[in-house]
């Protein structure tokens, strides 16, 4: 597969001039191009680039009856030098390749599958640069997906898969990170299963059951669900949109990666930051008894959550049972703060880049 080569077909009229990048949501809109392949008789091929487009699908095909889809997110930074970075597209890569492997969908090879997503990314950038948000904060949001086109009422894997990449200016997940966000313990519902489920993977079952609580959460007036173990409704497991961490005293503390957590790409990257800075970080199994103990000693001083599109994001308060416990220090805590400057300030080229996380894109003069 030639990667310098694919077929390009661009937009007629590009749809640039209707967005207001001063009030962009996150994920209203799409670039104008998108990049595609497919898997047919036991092989991927075909990639393309060509115009953001509806889906022809007949109503028979599994991704809509069995749920075969999964996708990605990651993002692009234009920084203050004007440079475009794209943020870890190769864990991203990984951690498509696994989500693929768990929904039993014929992937390519890792290495394959990151030199793609990789390669696709940057040339939909150069070709749709224009789309990509100089503010401080905002970004392009890149959102791989696979799902399966076989239409078949059997219960089986597909035998034909459609690979895509779109892009979208996003602005900020939360709006009052300042203040930081609220957090509803679920103690009913499951989002995955602890053991053998499909936690790890990121896959739209996931998400589908989360939809009722996260609704009801915010209709008692939380921002987000703090989800617990699915068999003792015991230990915290991850918010809605991030990975969950408490600082206890002098200790970070946040839940193992287990089969039923998502493997966080930014969780990943403040595990490395606080590393490097020599602060005591326990991955371990914490119950939600064990937090709200340490809310009313007073000794949990800061609690944020990390994900691509919260970045670092504060939490302010987590309700459980019909109580609302406060975090003691007030929203950003210092550790917050500090790791958000880094990692945004490593993302939009303000910081050195030491891990080499970025990848450069060469926007065309």
């Amino acid at each position: 597969m030639q990667l310098s080569n694919f077929p390009v077909t661009l937009v007629e009229h590009s749809r640039l001039s209707q967005v207001n990048f001063d009030e962009l949501s996150f994920g209203g809109v799409f670039s104008d191009h998108m990049f595609s392949m497919v898997y047919e008789e036991g092989a991927w091929k075909n990639p393309k680039i060509h115009p953001y487009q509806a889906l022809a699908l007949e109503p028979g095909v599994a991704m809509l009856h069995y749920g075969q889809t999964v996708f990605d997110g990651f993002k692009a930074f234009r920084g203050l030098d004007g440079e475009v970075r794209i943020f870890r597209p190769d864990m991203n890569a990984r951690r498509l390749h696994d989500s693929c492997q768990r929904l039993c969908i014929p992937i390519m090879t890792l290495d394959e599958l990151s030199e793609i997503m990789i390669h696709a990314t940057q040339q939909l950038i150069k070709l749709d640069h224009g789309w990509m948000p100089s503010q401080w904060g905002h970004s392009l949001y890149v959102r791989p997906l696979v799902i399966g086109t076989e239409a078949t009422l059997e219960v089986r894997a597909a035998n034909s898969y459609r690979f895509m990449i779109m892009t979208a200016p996003v602005g900020s997940y939360f709006t009052n990170l300042q203040k930081g966000v609220s957090l509803r313990v679920e103690d009913r519902f499951t989002r995955a299963a602890s053991i053998g489920g499909l936690g790890a993977a990121k896959t739209a079952a996931n998400y589908a059951a989360s939809l009722l609580p996260g609704s009801e959460s915010q209709q008692q007036g939380f921002d987000q669900v703090l989800w617990l173990d699915g068999n003792e409704h015991r230990y915290v497991e991850e918010v809605g949109a991030m990975n969950i961490f408490f600082k206890i005293g002098d200790t970070v503390v946040t839940p193992p990666l287990g089969g039923s957590i998502l493997p966080g790409v930014v969780r990943d990257s403040a595990l490395t930051l606080l590393a490097d800075w020599g602060i005591v970080v326990e991955e371990r199994r914490i119950s939600i008894d064990e937090v709200l103990a340490a809310f009313r000693s007073g000794t949990l001083v800061e609690v944020f959550g990390a994900g691509t599109a919260a970045v670092i994001c504060p939490v302010a308060s987590i309700g459980f049972k019909g109580e609302v416990f406060q975090v003691a220090t007030a929203p950003p805590g210092e550790l917050t703060l500090r790791l958000y400057d880094e990692l945004t300030g490593i993302q939009y080229g303000k910081l050195e880049d030491r891990h080499g996380w970025n990848v450069h894109v060469e926007i065309p003069g």
